[in-house]
């Protein structure tokens, strides 16, 4: 299997969109207070852009963070580690 494919296979799979939705649902809100709690208390004209991407961005370091991580644990398990002592009772 292919690099790209396994990286696509994590990014929508065993909970990786939910978790990173709800991280993003959270993320985004707090900083959107931040950002533009000024425009939304004053009732002024709030940006659709910076909205989308404030949330949009947690999204993708959440799943960013959930499929290197996949992807660290399947090369570990692949490529046996080198046992400690092993070699000395021989």
């Amino acid at each position: 299997m292919s690099q790209w494919r396994k990286i696509c296979g994590y990014c929508v799979s065993e909970g990786v969109p939910q978790r990173s939705f709800v991280v993003a649902l959270i993320v985004g809100t707090i900083l959107n207070l931040i950002n533009q709690g000024d425009a939304l208390l004053s009732g002024a004209h709030l940006d659709l852009t910076k909205i989308v991407l404030t949330f949009a961005v947690p999204y993708c370091v959440a799943t960013y963070g959930a499929v290197s991580y996949r992807l660290r644990l399947t090369q570990s398990v692949s490529t046996p580690q080198h046992e400690e002592g092993k070699h000395a009772a021989t």
